[in-house]
């Protein structure tokens, strides 16, 4: 491609992916309606152990695309320092984000790159997001579904309320790295999942500036994908730890934007609605969260919630951040 300007990176963030990979670049490599503009595919490899490295050597040895095929190794393990590299090593203005169980639909890059162009003022734009479970899930599964960010918001572009807390999940989202550049400090809080951390929602951190920044986000249900779930994501092992982290991380997105001086008030308020939500649902679930995995999700979100900035102040995430 010469010195063409990349105008579209699709970056794939993967850790320990070898088995997944294969098939989310097989589907990249049957994208349509790319002529017009020129893009490439970047893997971001986080200290993976199995043999990711070498599936994306012979899919590179075996490609016959104008596009390229480039591989990075990110030595900083958590879905945070991934996605940072990508933003750095992207060629491209316009930088579309799969997870590694994420499956694009023959039109996703086109769908993605055409809604980029036609709202310059989107600094982040989120896809349509359906689940392909590999069992089916339990009942009244839907209650929590959005958790393991399934997205469908219906057949309509719309743009997210900036005075709302609603954000998007990163699978499937395409960023600006100009919103991401000029509003995301070099250092967050929340770094992701990785052995010993439990603290997630480091996407939802990202999104938080870059809406603070008054950049729009939005919804393209023409950016279509498919989130495999496997069964074990299913399981009560799972899925208790996982929420968990996700309401431990709560107080950091909250309080995005906030000032200083209102942030006792915020806390208070925050505190208090918490609270609410976990009486209310103890009253209405009693002991059926015993038994019941989608209650006992719903209680550990909310008790988790309630107590994040405790757990953030305790564990010296809010201090690291107030000497950054």
């Amino acid at each position: 491609m010469g010195d063409t300007a990349i105008e579209f990176t699709v970056a794939i963030p993967t850790y320990n992916g070898a088995s997944r990979l294969g098939m989310v670049l097989d589907k990249l490599h049957q994208q349509v309606n790319t002529e017009s503009f020129t893009w490439e595919i970047l893997i971001i490899d986080n200290n993976s152990t199995d043999n990711t490295s070498q599936l994306v050597q012979t899919y590179q040895e075996g490609w016959e695309k104008k596009y390229k095929l480039r591989y990075c190794h990110e030595t900083k393990q958590g879905a945070a320092f991934a996605r940072k590299r990508a933003i750095e090593e992207a060629k491209a203005p316009i930088i579309g984000f799969l997870d590694d169980d994420n499956l694009p639909h023959n039109n996703w890059v086109a769908a993605a790159y055409t809604f980029a162009q036609k709202y310059p003022q989107a600094g982040a734009i989120a896809s349509k997001i359906n689940p392909l479970w590999e069992v089916e899930p339990p009942p009244n599964f839907e209650r929590i579904r959005s958790l393991l960010a399934i997205n469908d918001r219906g057949n309509e572009p719309l743009i997210y309320d900036p005075q709302s807390n609603l954000l998007p999940p990163s699978a499937g989202l395409v960023v600006r790295k100009e919103a991401w550049q000029n509003s995301v400090p070099e250092k967050c809080i929340l770094s992701g999942r990785v052995p010993g951390k439990m603290l997630t929602s480091e996407d939802l951190e990202v999104l938080s500036y870059i809406r603070e920044a008054k950049w729009e986000i939005w919804y393209n249900p023409e950016m279509e994908i498919e989130h495999y779930i496997p069964h074990w994501r299913l399981q009560r092992d799972y899925l208790i730890p996982f929420v968990r982290g996700i309401g431990l991380s709560r107080y950091v997105t909250r309080m995005v934007g906030v000032k200083s001086w209102l942030k006792p008030v915020m806390f208070l308020a925050y505190f208090g609605n918490d609270l609410r939500k976990v009486i209310h649902h103890i009253l209405r679930y009693g002991i059926a969260v015993k038994k019941d995995v989608v209650s006992a999700c719903e209680l550990e979100l909310f008790i988790s919630s309630l107590i994040s900035p405790f757990y953030l102040w305790k564990n010296g995430y809010l201090q690291s951040a107030e000497h950054e």
